[in-house]
Formats: structure tokens, C-alpha cells, sequence
């Protein structure tokens, strides 16, 4: 017996085949297209013809031949996992690079062999992108004393270890307060640091302070802000740790129709096995597309 249309899983994006005719999702400010090649078009710059004479939340195209428009020097595409392709805007599209800092990397503070693992892959990534005309975005904690006072309870109790320490503590040597602004604990680890300010010097890269697991977190925040200010829809996500900050500004990030992908081989976490691997699956089968910056690179050249 064959399963009912819609007991098609939601998580399976990656396993689906490719669409046979094209297909327009959304609405008329805020839209993608896929094409039966693969190509997932995010730019929102091409609707299908037709498809804004209907209120659906999908147009179908009702020639199987329908090509894509051909691609923009605004524009480029990224290979992803399912064997498909995004097309995204350059200049509407940043890197989110979440939580890279001294506390979460720095060898005498902890161990995290998979996060610094992530370091040389954004090295190589970040200038090839800022090449691009795309904004890189350091979201990083970085309270003030005031801040301290409205962090909720499970928060404060989250970062304290044996009864002690926690938000705004001194650390050893000269890391200073935990996770404050401007502390060393709050730098970006190693080469990360001076590849900021490098690109701050031109005007590429941006510094923004959370104070929640999620950098878009509540009513409004400085990321929400930042990317509305500047028309950026397409995020990709890299940073530590996978299924904490970064998971908490993926899902936001969904749930705000932000275009999201994750950037495998520079993102990582401190977790047992499998926390990894389900936001890996679930950014791919269903918050949006899984790519690295081996493809990055590569597609940045053609």
C-alpha cells in the first residue's frame, strides 16, 4: 500500500530526488526556485513566470524545460550535500562565525581538538569570501556588567562549575572576566584575531556581542539589526559549539526566513558523539543546505 502524499518526511531534503519540473517556494518579496538540475536559486532575483499570479505558497512551472537564468557576476554558486546547488547573491550573503573565542579554544583554558580543528578551514575561507563582496560576521559573547544582572537562571547556572566561577569571574592569568567585553578570554583564538582586524581595517568584517546561546535570540538583537540594515538573507554558519551557540542562531535564524547553511569542516563541538552529526542532519534535511569550505573556495574561483 502505497503512504499517503503527505507522510512524505519533513527531514529528508538531502535523500529527495531532484524536482521534475521547476518549483517556486514562498512568496513575492521573499522566495526561492528550484530547477530539476539541482540548482536551488536563493538570490530572489528570477520568479518563475506565473508564479505572481497566484497567492500559493508554491508554483510549479508546468514546462519540465525551464532553464535557469544565467548567472549573475552578483551572484555564485555553492555546491551543497544532496547533490544539489545553491545560487546565492553575493553581497546579501555573510559568514557567521559564532563563538571562536579564548575561552571556548585556548589550550590553557580547555580542550577542544575538533574546534581548533576549524581555525586553518576559516583562514582559508574568510578572504576568499570577503573577495566576494561578503560581509563576515565574528558573533561572539561579550557582556557588559549590566548584562550580568538580566541573564536568566538556567544561563548563569549553565556556566558555572562546581558551585564556583561563571559569568563576569576572574580567570587565571591575564584572560580576565569570563566572557566579558574586551577581556583576552573574549578575543577570537590564535590567527583569528588579527584576521579580524584585518578585515575591519577594510571594512568587511563586523564585531557583534551576544549574551544568549543564540545571537538572535528575542524581540531584536545586534545580529538581527546588522543583517537587516544591510539586506543579507543568506547565512552561512560556521563556529563553536555546533549544537549549542551556533544550533541556537541556526534554528532562530529558520524560524526568522533567513536563508541558512552550515559550513561543515568549520564548525565543531565539545559534545559526545552524535551532537555533531544531528545538526549536520537536521541543517541539511531541514533548516536549509550542509556545505564546507573546500566547496566554498571552489566555487569562488570559477
Amino acid at each position: 500500500m502505497s503512504l499517503p502524499l503527505h507522510d512524505t518526511p519533513i527531514l529528508g531534503m538531502i535523500a529527495r530526488p531532484t524536482v521534475p519540473t521547476p518549483v517556486e517556494y514562498g512568496n513575492d518579496a521573499s522566495f526561492w526556485v528550484e530547477y530539476p538540475s539541482g540548482l536551488v536559486d536563493l538570490s530572489r532575483s528570477h520568479h518563475l513566470p506565473g508564479s505572481q499570479d497566484t497567492d500559493a505558497l508554491i508554483s510549479e512551472s508546468k514546462q519540465a524545460d525551464t532553464q535557469p537564468p544565467p548567472l549573475k557576476s552578483t551572484q555564485v554558486d555553492i555546491p551543497v550535500d544532496g547533490g544539489r546547488t545553491i545560487r546565492v547573491d553575493k553581497k546579501s550573503t555573510a559568514l557567521v562565525v559564532i563563538d571562536m573565542q579564548n575561552f571556548f579554544l585556548h589550550p590553557d583554558l580547555r580542550a577542544h581538538p575538533t574546534g581548533l580543528k576549524c581555525v586553518e578551514p576559516l583562514m582559508n575561507a574568510v578572504p576568499v569570501l570577503r573577495s566576494l563582496d561578503m560581509k563576515i560576521l565574528w558573533v561572539n559573547w561579550g557582556l557588559t556588567d549590566h548584562e550580568l544582572k538580566t541573564i536568566p537562571p538556567s544561563l548563569v547556572r549553565g556556566f558555572r562549575k562546581n558551585g564556583g566561577g561563571g559569568f563576569g569571574s576572574e580567570l587565571p592569568g591575564d584572560f580576565g572576566r569570563l566572557l566579558m567585553r574586551d577581556a583576552y578570554n573574549s578575543d577570537l583564538y590564535g590567527p583569528l584575531q588579527a584576521e579580524y582586524l584585518k578585515g575591519k581595517e577594510i571594512g568587511t568584517d563586523f564585531w557583534i556581542h551576544k549574551n544568549r546561546m543564540s545571537g538572535l535570540w528575542g524581540y531584536q538583537t545586534a545580529l538581527d539589526l546588522f543583517l537587516k540594515e544591510n539586506g543579507i538573507t543568506t547565512l552561512l554558519f560556521s563556529g563553536v559549539n555546533a549544537d549549542q551557540c551556533v544550533l541556537g542562531t541556526l534554528a532562530d535564524a529558520y524560524f526568522r526566513g533567513y536563508d541558512c547553511v552550515v559550513v561543515e569542516d568549520a564548525t565543531a563541538t565539545t559534545s559526545p558523539e552524535g551532537g555533531f552529526e544531528n545538526v549536520i542532519y537536521n541543517a541539511g534535511n531541514s533548516y536549509g543546505f550542509v556545505t564546507d569550505t573546500t566547496r566554498l573556495v571552489a566555487a569562488a574561483a570559477k
